[in-house]
């Protein structure tokens, strides 16, 4: 099982990849390759496949972590990059999101209505977790959400007419079967990484071996990053071997992620754009 970040906002130093604000995972496994998110646009993704050498990659299925266009945005040019390959999301994914700017209404979903059409029968969308190779699946909608989400105040939604903070129902994250346990691989984690690790621990008994990914932590609170820290503790008594290791990035924030490295040491790391995480 091993992983690796082909797009996000920061790239290796050194390298020859193009950064972008967005996301991007390879999951390869013995049982088929999985490609999560797509990134912002078709060339960065092209680009920097090529880059790593893994153009020729074969993917087996894609998954979208939610419908936010710097996840979503290189869809149409992925599907038609890798032809018949099923597409596994939440309900909700195609809705129509929007971010409030300066006053501004702006677009922030799939707004390309022919992506409706280009899906098809190949987006496979269900609230419940489902399998998409064998040892990769996804945690469905979190929910319930008794902690805090990771919200923008920014996004919104048209209900009824009206429009709403984004609840993020569309929002989900992948549960990997690795050596030793599971890993957790998040998009952007807009349900919140507490709640979500509650909904895992609602269908997991293995131990947490590693999290990848966004957090969307760059807005929590001081209290929320303290009562995470030791949600991350408990997930290590778990283990009998220290708090899982966590390879973050995007929207995760610096304050967050210092205080995690803070807390936690060398188990935290940046993920850029050709990090490579070989989970066994």
């Amino acid at each position: 099982m091993r992983i690796t970040c082909l797009v996000d906002n920061c790239v290796q130093r050194g390298s020859a990849l193009w950064g972008a604000h967005g996301l991007s995972f390879l999951i390869e496994t013995d049982g088929g390759n999985v490609l999560y998110d797509v990134g912002p646009e078709l060339v960065v993704l092209e680009h920097n496949l090529r880059a790593m050498g893994l153009e020729g990659a074969e993917i087996a299925a894609l998954a979208l972590s939610h419908g936010h266009a710097d996840h979503t945005g290189a869809l149409a040019g992925a599907l038609a990059l890798f032809p018949d390959v099923p597409v596994y999301a939440n309900p909700g994914l195609l809705e129509p999101r929007y971010s409030v700017r300066g006053g501004e209404l702006q677009g922030a979903g799939m707004q390309d209505e022919s992506l409706v059409e280009q899906l098809g029968p190949r987006l496979r969308a269900s609230r419940e977790p489902q399998e998409i190779v064998p040892g990769v699946r996804t945690t469905g909608a979190v929910c319930p959400r008794p902690f805090p989400p990771g919200i923008s105040q920014h996004h919104r939604v048209r209900r009824d007419g009206e429009l709403v903070q984004d609840p993020y129902d569309d929002d989900m994250s992948l549960v990997l079967e690795v050596k030793d346990g599971i890993a957790l691989v998040c998009g952007c984690c807009h349900a919140g990484l507490r709640n979500t690790l509650a909904l895992l621990r609602s269908q997991e008994a293995r131990p947490l071996v590693a999290i990848v990914g966004g957090t969307h932590l760059m807005n929590a609170s001081e209290a929320e990053i303290e009562q995470l820290v030791e949600a991350l503790r408990a997930e290590g008594e778990l283990r009998l071997e220290g708090a899982p290791r966590l390879y973050l990035n995007h929207c995760t924030g610096e304050r967050a992620l210092g205080v995690l490295q803070q807390a936690f040491g060398e188990q935290v790391v940046a993920c850029p754009a050709g990090t490579v995480i070989d989970l066994g």
